[in-house]
């Protein structure tokens, strides 16, 4: 089999159904924690819903009962099963917000329980992760499914954008920066990350290393544009979701 960058297997597909009948397809990927591992993804993904209007976004006026996640089959890279989990329980819904941000933070935890045959490939959610240098003007990769797009089997598409604003100052007083990527419906959700193939790579203490191979830092999660007629999106920061996955 050809070489894959990680990247590429560690961004799942997924299809949002409501009663088997598919909604729309969006992005996620798995975090390990003290639960075991997670799907994180977007808010709005899960619970089909505007996070700051409330309002359903399927032109059904359903919202979503299960996703479905196509992974990554066990030991056998390059193949792909589709595993079902449900979102919504007796209590309420499955998944689990931000301890303190709740529904304002458009990112959530899913416990994942359908693994039979599955391989996890968890993102670090930056820690231990090399501290690549990013700033205003840098390039970023958003690594997901445009419109449900696979790139072969279900390898995972990456958009290229550029970092648009501060990355250190929180955009609208929440931890969020921006990004200037041409993303389209279905990466919602995607690993918002800074990748290096090879080479001199710059570092935040100011520092340059050679690296002989790939590296990437996790930078955070994206979660679509500011409005339809911008292409400035959003991307919640890696330490927001940290936050939400040592609460669990």
């Amino acid at each position: 089999m050809p070489t894959i960058a990680e990247p590429s297997v560690k961004s799942l597909l997924l299809v949002m159904q409501s009663q088997e009948k598919a909604l729309g397809t969006g992005t996620g990927f798995v975090a390990q924690t003290s639960r075991g591992p997670v799907l994180i993804t977007n808010w709005h993904n899960v619970a089909g819903r505007n996070p700051e209007t409330n309002q359903v976004l399927s032109h059904t006026g359903q919202v979503p009962d299960e996703v479905v996640i196509i992974h990554n089959r066990a030991n056998r890279l390059g193949e792909w099963v589709q595993r079902s989990e449900g979102l919504l329980g007796p209590q309420g819904p499955l998944w689990i917000e931000h301890p303190t941000l709740r529904q304002r933070a458009d990112f959530v935890a899913l416990p994942l329980t359908q693994l039979n045959d599955v391989q996890i490939y968890p993102y670090s959610l930056g820690v231990g992760d090399p501290q690549i240098r990013y700033g205003p003007a840098d390039t970023v990769s958003v690594v997901g499914f445009p419109f449900g797009i696979q790139a072969g089997g279900s390898l995972a598409v990456w958009a290229t954008g550029f970092i648009a604003s501060e990355p250190d100052v929180d955009f609208n007083n929440l931890p969020i920066f921006l990004i200037d990527c041409r993303s389209r419906p279905g990466q919602s959700g995607s690993a918002v990350i800074s990748y290096k193939s090879s080479g001199m790579v710059g570092l935040e203490d100011g520092s340059s290393v050679v690296f002989s191979g790939p590296v990437t830092r996790f930078l955070g999660i994206y979660s679509g544009r500011i409005s339809d007629q911008s292409d400035l999106g959003i991307v919640w920061k890696a330490v927001a979701i940290r936050q939400l996955v040592d609460s669990l």
